[in-house]
């Protein structure tokens, strides 16, 4: 079997519609067998983001304070809630295609491992987390369950989108102004906080994002079953012409060399919905 190999970029701080189209270009291309598996990893400035199973009525401030206080308001195609991004958070966007994997990962299987790379990513820290049945995500186990990381996915003719958002040092006062996940009787936590309250984190400081990022993209790979290629930019992504996992010929050579002008500021099936 081929090696299989994800490339891993971070992207720092994106607005969440530059990362929505980042995001539907690398689709078509690894739909096309054009690049391998990629896992993006970036924080956005505050959104608030609505999934296919979201009800405005989650949504706790008005669109004016939203407004008001720079936190921007997104529809999306990824299944779920009501959730929020904003600094701090680790966010995550593997864009996978499921038919490479052998044996072939099905829709719930990809959920169950994101939350086992996060599961294994928080335990680096000396935080406990599990998962809760029924409820798509990682939870502390403490007395009442917190909430640190949503995941909501979209999945079309077998490539993943969209992805996970694990708290680190996010202010959870913007939790606030929304039904996270639409779920009431159970709180969102944070890395930070539950680092300040467990005896296993010993002296351990929070990491910075980037720093968390390349510990994330390690615990994909050991997950994934998969080589990690850390790539510094979006031009070696877009420039890579490297061959699909499930194809033995070279991928298209007119893959493009640049991504779009907005992306570039940066540095079937049926479809799926999960969360």
């Amino acid at each position: 079997m081929p090696l299989r190999v994800i490339n891993v970029l971070y992207l720092g701080r994106v607005d969440y519609s530059i990362a929505l189209e980042l995001q539907q270009t690398l689709v078509r291309l690894v739909k096309e067998g054009r690049i391998t598996h990629s896992l993006l990893l970036l924080e956005h400035p505050p959104v608030i983001t609505m999934g296919r199973n979201g009800g405005a009525k989650n949504i706790v401030a008005s669109r004016e304070f939203l407004a008001s206080n720079g936190v921007e308001l997104h529809e999306t195609d990824r299944g779920g809630d009501v959730t929020f991004h904003g600094p701090g958070q680790l966010v995550g966007y593997p864009i996978f295609d499921l038919r490479a994997f052998e044996p072939r990962i099905g829709a719930v299987d990809f959920v169950r491992k994101l939350e086992e790379t996060l599961i294994r990513t928080c335990g680096d820290l000396g935080v406990v987390t599990e998962r809760i049945s029924g409820l798509t995500g990682v939870w502390t186990q403490n007395e009442v369950p917190g909430k640190i990381a949503a995941i909501g996915v979209h999945i079309s003719r077998a490539v993943t989108s969209h992805g996970f958002a694990l708290n680190v040092s996010t202010n959870l006062d913007y939790f606030k102004l929304i039904v996270p996940c639409g779920i009431s009787d159970k709180p969102v936590t944070s890395l930070a906080q539950e680092m300040a309250q467990s005896s296993l984190s010993g002296d351990r400081k929070v990491p910075a994002l980037d720093d968390l990022a390349q510990q994330v993209a390690r615990n994909f790979g050991r997950v994934f079953e998969a080589q990690t290629l850390w790539l510094e930019s979006l031009d070696a992504l877009f420039s890579s012409s490297t061959m699909s996992d499930y194809d033995t010929t070279p991928a298209n050579q007119d893959t493009p060399a640049r991504a779009a002008r907005e992306i570039r500021k940066l540095g079937g099936e049926k479809d799926i919905y999960l969360a």
